[in-house]
């Protein structure tokens, strides 16, 4: 059972742009969960494979955001900080569990938060002040399903499926990354996860029958002391064409309604691949009548 959990911190102490980075933020996740389990903490830090975790960038809360108003130019993220982050600055974190497993781990963490305990980010402390694990109206990133939901849930109608990167995002091609979102690159990511964790695996989905018909993104570039990360940024519409069975037009929309859970694409754990499906006003289609 795939859950989107959102964290509100509050730090204590300003927050030094050098450890607002991805790979401290995953070594503070990692604190957080061996504080319940130091086996369970060691072992992921250890694990070089796909992991059952995503994690988001620090972000500064801020109602008037058009992301939190639903806003169709508000998509991006914040992923990198110039500036300290100034204490008693409202802030949020993301945090995606895709097994069971991990939050069961877990659950002692959640079901035991003490507000007044810190809990470190380089030199700063950080109160874990809530936990919203449900759908938000002013919080898109927060929710929760099971995969037999996901997938019995998903349309076998809709043909337009809308994807929001909201922060870089790139692929591995063999040696080296790729910033094209190709149908291939986008869905297979979503597909090789959905089977390692769903339960319902799909053996094959119509990729052949997903076509782009809106793109608006470019590429961004973070950088820090150890590496250079390039990703795209913005919105990518799909469609759905040709003569293909419902059920494959359903496996491709519990895909994209995965994303949100899932991540796309490589350092899915150190703040990258956040992406999220948008509705808006969809287009229905008759399968065999194209």
């Amino acid at each position: 059972m795939p859950h989107s959990l959102v964290l509100n911190l509050l730090p204590q102490s300003p927050i030094p742009p050098q450890y607002l980075t991805g790979r401290h933020l995953h070594a503070l996740f990692l604190t957080l969960v061996s504080s319940v389990d130091t086996t369970l903490g060691d072992r992921l830090h250890d694990s070089t494979a796909d992991k059952a975790f995503t994690l988001s960038p620090l972000q500064i809360s801020n109602t008037n955001s058009p992301l939190l108003k639903g806003g169709k130019g508000g998509v991006k993220l914040q992923y990198s900080h110039q500036q300290p982050i100034p204490a008693g600055t409202p802030c949020w974190w993301r945090i995606s569990l895709l097994d069971d497993t991990l939050f069961g781990k877990l659950t002692q963490l959640w079901l035991n938060l003490n507000p007044n305990r810190p809990w470190h980010l380089g030199p700063a402390d950080l109160y874990i002040t809530s936990i919203q694990g449900t759908p938000q109206s002013i919080q898109p990133w927060a929710n929760a399903s099971t995969y037999a939901q996901l997938y019995e849930e998903a349309s076998e109608r809709n043909s337009s499926i809308n994807l929001s990167f909201s922060t870089p995002t790139a692929f591995r091609q063999g040696q080296y990354d790729s910033t094209l979102p190709t149908r291939e690159s986008v869905f297979n990511s979503l597909l090789s996860r959905w089977n390692k964790y769903s339960g319902i695996e799909f053996s094959h989905i119509a990729i052949e029958s997903i076509f782009p018909s809106f793109v608006n993104i470019h590429t961004e570039i973070l950088a820090d002391s150890r590496s250079k990360f390039i990703g795209i940024i913005g919105e990518v519409s799909y469609k759905i064409l040709g003569e293909i069975e419902p059920i494959q037009i359903k496996q491709i929309n519990a895909l994209a309604d995965f994303a949100l859970y899932a991540g796309i694409g490589r350092k899915t754990t150190m703040g990258m691949g956040m992406t999220r499906r948008l509705y808006s006003n969809t287009v229905q289609i008759s399968p065999k009548h194209l």
